[in-house]
């Protein structure tokens, strides 16, 4: 899987988690795993043109989709295996996110997360424009962040543990084998 991050917004964004945010919607949604994503982070300015460039709305957004091919998650069962693909740009704007963060109380890191599942379930063919829609957008939208949070959670405490007993090994005398 290729995801290129470019960030443009002169604010200092923890692109790594970025990253693994859109890995996971990408495996959960089982799209192709060589699939491509770009992931452009930019100024209000830039996000205001873009918004009225294509949208036709002023002012700056939080995040943007745009889709290079249609996907479907899990693919239909009479399509041929899909190959790899480039799924789109996703364009986020950190100084909106983080007034947006402010307001509803959590790190400008949740909301880029957030932000990030969002703008991958629209490259996705997802949308919230319908009652119906919003509701099982947003579900799944939810869903996928709870998910990886859950699992960010884990890999924290396996972690934890594994520093724990390296201690407790070399408290006891025992050492690993490449540590010669």
């Amino acid at each position: 899987m290729s995801i290129e991050i470019s960030n443009e917004s002169g604010m200092d964004v923890a692109e790594e988690d970025l990253l693994h945010v859109a890995r996971y919607v990408i495996e959960r949604m089982d799209v192709h795993p060589a699939a491509e994503l770009s992931m452009v982070l930019v100024e209000s300015d830039t996000m205001a043109d873009l918004h009225m460039r294509w949208m036709d709305l002023p002012g700056p957004t939080d995040v943007m989709s745009f889709p290079m091919d249609e996907l479907e998650p899990g693919g239909r069962p009479d399509a041929p295996e899909p190959g790899p693909s480039m799924l789109g740009d996703i364009v986020l704007c950190p100084s909106f996110a983080a007034e947006q963060a402010a307001k509803a109380g959590h790190s400008l890191g949740n909301e880029l997360a957030m932000l990030t599942v969002h703008g991958m379930l629209h490259l996705l063919g997802y949308d919230h424009a319908e009652p119906e829609e919003e509701k099982e957008m947003f579900g799944l939208q939810n869903r996928l962040l709870e998910e990886w949070y859950e699992e960010l959670r884990h890999a924290e405490e396996r972690a934890r543990l594994a520093a724990r007993d390296q201690q407790l090994l070399g408290k006891a005398g025992f050492f690993d084998a490449t540590e010669k």
